[in-house]
């Protein structure tokens, strides 16, 4: 059986109630995945990175840039690109499923890219576009992700 990984999406800044928001979803989500991927900045990524961490959780951060020592703190596994905005095909390709934050174009990119590759994508607050399942709260999020990774469950 193959690891599953969780790909959590959002903007690079963050209120703080969107803050707490991927901390609990990070937490919850170490029950239903093996690893998380995220683009390993701040903000969502930051935060879904602590709650992640602190479940126990591998978290893995695909980085715009060339220097991995740009990661937040809570990256276990970061991998430089040199890519710019472009890593986000990287971040989405990843992950068996993704999660999406608020966020700005980034995120709306990455969701794109989620329909486009046929990976499921759940919305937290994020974008509302066709296709895209939305959930109202972090437990429904987990929930979508568990169906998906572990469909007999």
């Amino acid at each position: 059986m193959s690891k599953k990984i969780v790909g959590v999406i959002g903007g690079r800044t963050c209120t703080p109630e969107v803050e707490q928001q991927a901390k609990e979803l990070g937490l919850k989500l170490t029950k239903v995945a093996d690893y998380l991927v995220c683009g390993g900045l701040g903000g969502v990524m930051e935060a879904v990175c602590a709650g992640f961490k602190a479940g126990g959780g591998v978290t893995i951060g695909i980085l715009p840039g060339y220097d991995k020592n740009y990661a937040n703190p809570h990256v276990d596994i970061a991998i430089p690109t040199g890519l710019g905005l472009a890593r986000n095909v990287l971040v989405v390709k990843a992950a068996d499923a993704v999660v999406a934050l608020p966020g700005e174009a980034g995120t709306l990119s990455e969701i794109a890219y989620c329909l486009q590759f046929g990976i499921p994508v759940i919305s937290l607050g994020s974008w509302d576009i066709k296709g895209v399942i939305n959930v109202k709260s972090v437990d429904e999020a987990v929930e979508q992700v568990k169906r998906i990774l572990v469909p007999s469950a």
